[in-house]
């Protein structure tokens, strides 16, 4: 009887089968992998060409951006961007999510934290991203005197940044001169003196009469057998006017600060303007206008 034919060994085919098959699996799987990542990455390119632009739309709709803030009541007297530089002082120029319930409390502090705004007024959220901030700003009445140079300082006598006067804009103001104290904080503070504070409110009231007579500084004084504190306004040559008490502080029968400041309109009138004026006595009885008799 034969024997039964002999299978062949694998050391006959010359590599073990399952070594061969495992590396045949392997090459393809990796190659239909990498045609399909191809492929999603050809299908993922198409799909951003087409919708690219309305997925970056939803993205900037759901972000507050600072070109979709508007400002109201910025004035005229401020340089530079104000809007601009509340949101960068803040960190806030980079984007704000809508989603963020303490967005209208975050833009308001931005503004309220500029030394040229006297009130934030409101914060609105508009749709579908935008804002906006209405303030309040800040007006200079008067340059205090301090060792060095100049201070500006609006009504409320609080301190306005040095850096947005020149020498010439700030000559154009009130100069408050004997002031021995310095200010209390930044721009934004106010000064904490109450001389600084009578000076920036006369300085105020004054007005344009203050270019009409041109005066040039306001000084508190001592005025003899006066125990209150006295404001002198000086002009231009030897001429010096005193005021007597600021605005709101009048002693018993001395003249209001309206009246004072009619005075100073009747003076204003006059050419020529020199020498001493005192406004804290009641004014001369102007004379009566002769009338024409009727037959």
């Amino acid at each position: 009887m034969k024997p039964p034919p002999r299978r062949p060994s694998p050391a006959d085919a010359g590599a073990p089968p399952g070594r061969l098959t495992a590396f045949v699996t392997t090459y393809f799987s990796g190659l239909a992998a990498l045609l399909v990542a191809g492929a999603a990455v050809v299908a993922g390119w198409a799909l951003w060409s087409k919708f690219g632009d309305r997925v970056q739309v939803s993205d900037r709709s759901a972000v507050l951006l600072p070109e979709n803030v508007e400002l109201r009541g910025a004035a005229p007297w401020v340089p530079g961007d104000l809007k601009a530089e509340a949101l960068r002082d803040a960190s806030l120029d980079g984007g704000l999510p809508l989603d963020d319930t303490e967005l209208p409390r975050r833009l308001a502090r931005a503004f309220d934290m500029q030394p040229w705004v006297r009130q934030v007024v409101r914060v609105e959220l508009r749709h579908p991203a935008g804002a906006l901030v209405e303030i309040r700003c800040r007006e200079p009445v008067a340059m205090v005197g301090v060792p060095g140079g100049l201070l500006a300082v609006d009504a409320e006598a609080v301190v306005l940044p040095s850096a947005d006067f020149t020498a010439e804009s700030a000559a154009a103001f009130p100069k408050i001169t004997g002031i021995e104290s310095s200010p209390q904080g930044q721009a934004g503070v106010s000064w904490g003196d109450p001389v600084v504070e009578e000076g920036a409110a006369l300085a105020a009231a004054l007005g344009p009469e203050w270019r009409a007579l041109r005066l040039v500084t306001c000084r508190p004084v001592r005025a003899a057998g006066v125990a209150d504190r006295q404001w002198e306004l000086g002009g231009e040559g030897d001429l010096a006017i005193l005021f007597g008490s600021s605005p709101g502080r009048e002693r018993e029968g001395e003249p209001t600060a309206a009246a004072k400041i009619a005075q100073l309109q009747r003076l204003a009138e006059e050419p020529i303007l020199t020498g001493r004026f005192d406004l804290t006595k009641p004014p001369l009885p102007q004379p009566e206008v002769p009338s024409i008799p009727e037959r």
